[in-house]
């Protein structure tokens, strides 16, 4: 069984990318996918998805990246104990990759379009579901092929729901740019990962999960566009995830709450801890979120060398990285926080179409750090995210 009122995932919100968690590189964002704990069953209906994103950061005095992308997601029920469900996106980026410190020459300006696509089959048993994937992604100078298995199958009373599965991705990366030389072509990355995890029902207000991943990396991570950027050849990490929803009745309403833990041999350690309230009002649905996120630097990252004015030393910065086998620059890879405040309004047109708008606004910064001040010499970074979207079953 389910708990009272919990709801149902919609696909339009669950993207394949989302539902093939096994998928390296994907298993982040399971903590946004919707859990269910239930027997399997085939779609009755055919759902068509389309949404609009874009997204805006910003640095002081720095023009940063804006990106458009235009997304279509498609499922449907086949051959009766079948589905598939397909989406593809094309992301138009321009502007500047993150600076290193606070150095504005430390950003390289970029434009580029990316284009993207992912095909799901599932086949429903009684109490079970297999489900394989393929993903392939495409830019100019980076290609990435993904594929997936997973399984998931239900205890007699519907109240227990295990998950298992195994992806592996396989990543190019080819351009002529790193520096005035060409050590960046035809650089390759491969990525296995495996996952399981359990969906129980603990009332019939409370619906709980747990999940862990582990990650194995090898190949090319270096950032060609970034200045002496040189990083181990090997990534390995392990996700865990737990997720509670509530239905206060009351309310007639839902919290969703989740908690992150990651953690990977480049040495980051990061926590996210998110909650979403669901309220439903008529044909309105009001959905407000909150999320922390904060990680500690990876092992190799360098931190800006300050002169006896307190200005910042570039000769001195770069002499602390040369004494370094590893090192970079790249402000992803510092110890920092950050806040994400987030609002969905849906609007049912009618009981078999929907309209709705998200926007979110994330601040990050040092200060925000768990637990201490972060990396110093990083200026705030910050970003705005908008999409609409509609929704059509028939």
């Amino acid at each position: 069984m389910t708990p009272k009122n919990h709801p149902k995932p919609t696909p339009a919100t669950s993207s394949v990318l989302l539902a093939s968690l096994v998928l390296p590189g994907l298993a982040a964002l399971a903590a946004f996918s919707p859990m269910l704990a239930s027997a399997e069953s085939a779609p009755e209906q055919t759902t068509i998805a389309i949404k609009y994103s874009t997204y805006q950061d910003s640095q002081p005095g720095l023009d940063r990246v804006s990106v458009s992308a235009p997304q279509i997601y498609v499922q449907a029920p086949i051959a009766g104990n079948w589905s598939v469900e397909a989406s593809a996106v094309s992301d138009s980026v321009s502007g500047a990759s993150p600076r290193w410190h606070t150095q504005v020459s430390g950003a390289s300006r970029m434009s580029d379009e990316r284009k993207a696509g992912d095909l799901k089959f599932t086949r429903y048993l009684s109490r079970a579901a297999i489900s394989g994937s393929v993903a392939i992604s495409n830019e100019h100078d980076y290609a990435s092929r993904a594929l997936g298995l997973d399984a998931r199958w239900s205890t007699d009373d519907n109240n227990r729901t295990w998950t298992v599965g195994y992806g592996t991705s396989s990543d190019r990366i080819d351009t002529t740019y790193r520096e005035g030389n060409t050590t960046a072509v035809d650089q390759h990355k491969r990525t296995h990962e495996i996952m399981g995890g359990v969906t129980q029902v603990l009332t019939p207000t409370d619906l709980v999960q747990f999940n862990l991943t582990r990650s194995a990396g090898s190949g090319y991570y270096d950032d060609p566009y970034k200045m002496q950027d040189k990083r181990p050849d090997q990534r390995n990490t392990w996700i865990a995830l737990a997720r509670w929803n509530h239905y206060v009745d009351a309310y007639d309403a839902s919290l969703r709450s989740s908690y992150r833990y990651y953690t990977d041999t480049f040495g980051v350690q990061s926590h996210t801890a998110g909650v979403e309230w669901v309220q439903p009002v008529g044909r309105w649905t009001f959905t407000p979120g909150a999320r922390y996120y904060s990680q500690s630097a990876a092992s190799f990252y360098v931190d800006p060398v300050f002169n006896a004015n307190g200005t910042y030393d570039l000769g001195a910065t770069f002499m602390a990285a040369n004494a370094q086998t590893y090192k970079s620059f790249d402000q992803r890879l510092s110890a920092f926080g950050a806040v994400t405040l987030s609002l969905k309004v849906a609007y049912a047109i009618t009981p078999h179409t929907s309209v709705d708008v998200k926007v979110e606004d994330y601040q990050q910064k040092a200060a925000l750090h768990l637990g201490g001040s972060g990396s110093p010499g990083l200026d705030a970074f910050n970003a705005r995210f908008m999409q609409v979207g509609l929704t059509h079953r028939f």
